[in-house]
């Protein structure tokens, strides 16, 4: 009797293993099993319903630049594609600057030698030095680059750039864009690198977006001219960046930086159905970007008709856009309003090396842990898109390029010891992929 209950139990021991292993089999199983239509690497990513599918992008795996196949019935929408450096994300955007150049590209330094920023009260700006930078010893950073002090419109350069945005899994980068001849004060005018950029993100199967900057005279009625120049020349380019409707349609997608020094009565003249100048509807209509610095921006981005809100900076605390503690409550919002919200999150912060006096909005990178914060901040508001701050925006520390120890006669540079250069590459992609696994989870 005994010997019999020892086989009975043994016999139900191993049905019940059976049948656990058979659920966690199913369980395994993916949304894009069976769909053998897709281009390896690529994976289904479904429509939302609504007013826009800000996730996803429309790729044609063998466009080459310049040649896009429009979104027709044919056309997947894809979250993720593989390449030589491993899966990259297009729900992932990183920001990215043009601005550096040097004596053997350029015929001089360009950024790297900026100006010591002066204090807007004249009494504290007497306690800080003036001047500016003389490279290649004193840059303006407090971390030194790994390819050195760079010029942007070197082609190994761009080549390495793409190469470490792809190993950090970002699949889009967002650049920042002056329109021809203008440049910020420090630099120099860079639209002619735009297509060269296109190029070398396309050989890492990135897409480009772009990050319209502040100039002056940007109104909506410059920035309706600005759109229509970029689709006109870069909109059928393999590698630029466009949001697939829920109706199937693709629209590129523009950050406004400091969209806040326009009204919105002058925003909604381009940026809704009945504005004067409308682009909605038409060969421009894009998804548009507002930054949301104050609380009261996010009414003001509502009112102007844009589709969603970025916070930028990298500094928590900065402002109300920039504060982790705000993002759910920024996210609740743009939910109810239709909007897209895309927090920003960066590995640290530090622009003394051109603004002296601006100490109190430091925020050390704790060998990652900062980084870290602000990325578990971004996935527990649930977003549709995260930003980072930034590839290469050196002047305020906030770069997760690779960087190496530096220390001159006058100066010691920061740097990611004891971690190696890729520290914040690793740390990206870390991330991104485990935002992706959450997202699958959030969108059952």
């Amino acid at each position: 009797m005994a010997r019999l209950r020892r086989r009975a139990c043994i016999a139900l021991l191993l049905f019940t293993l059976f049948v656990f292993g058979t659920m966690m089999g199913l369980r395994t199983l993916k949304h894009s099993d069976g769909f053998s239509d897709l281009a390896p690497g690529l994976e289904l990513l479904p429509v939302m319903a609504g007013k826009m599918d800000r996730r996803s992008v429309s790729r044609d795996a063998t466009a080459s630049p310049g040649q896009v196949r429009p979104a027709d019935s044919n056309t997947h929408a894809v979250l993720s594609n593989s390449g030589p450096e491993g899966t990259i994300f297009y729900d992932v955007h990183i920001f990215y600057y043009t601005w550096y150049g040097n004596p053997n590209m350029d015929g001089k330094y360009i950024h790297w030698d900026h100006i010591l920023v002066p204090h807007w009260d004249p009494k504290t700006a007497s306690s800080y030095p003036r001047g500016r930078h003389t490279p290649p010893e004193d840059i303006a950073s407090s971390f030194y680059p790994e390819l050195y002090p760079y010029s942007s419109r070197d082609p190994d350069v761009l080549e390495s750039h793409m190469e470490q945005i792809a190993a950090s899994a970002a699949g889009v980068l967002v650049m920042s864009w002056y329109p021809p001849g203008l440049a910020d004060d420090n630099g120099e005018p860079a639209e002619d690198l735009v297509p060269a950029v296109l190029d070398a993100a396309y050989r890492h199967n990135l897409k480009v977006a772009f990050h319209i900057q502040i100039y002056r005279g940007r109104n909506d009625q410059s920035v309706h001219d600005n759109v229509k120049y970029i689709i006109d020349r870069y909109g059928e380019h393999g590698a630029f960046y466009k949001c697939t409707s829920s109706t199937g349609k693709s629209l590129p997608l523009f950050y406004i930086y400091d969209s806040y020094l326009t009204p919105p009565e002058s925003w909604s003249e381009l940026l809704t159905p009945a504005g004067s100048h409308s682009v909605r509807g038409s060969a421009y209509d894009s998804v548009f970007i507002a930054l949301i610095v104050e609380e009261r921006h996010k009414h003001d981005i509502l009112a102007g008709g844009f589709d969603g809100m970025y916070t930028y900076f990298a500094s928590n605390g900065f402002s109300f856009g920039s504060s982790h503690q705000n993002w759910k409550a920024i996210k609740a919002f743009c939910d109810g309003n239709n909007l897209l919200f895309i927090p920003s999150v960066g590995p640290g912060y530090i622009d003394t090396s051109i603004r002296p006096w601006n100490n109190h909005n430091l925020r050390n990178r704790v060998n990652g842990r900062y980084f870290e914060t602000a990325l578990q901040a971004a996935l527990d508001a649930r977003p549709e898109v995260v930003a980072i701050t930034s590839f290469n925006e050196w002047h305020e520390g906030t770069q997760i390029e690779r960087a190496t120890p530096k220390r001159t006669v006058t100066r010691v540079y920061l740097d990611y010891q004891p971690h190696g250069p890729d520290h914040y590459l690793e740390l990206t992609r870390r991330w991104v992929e485990q935002f992706n696994k959450e997202k699958e989870q959030w969108l059952v």
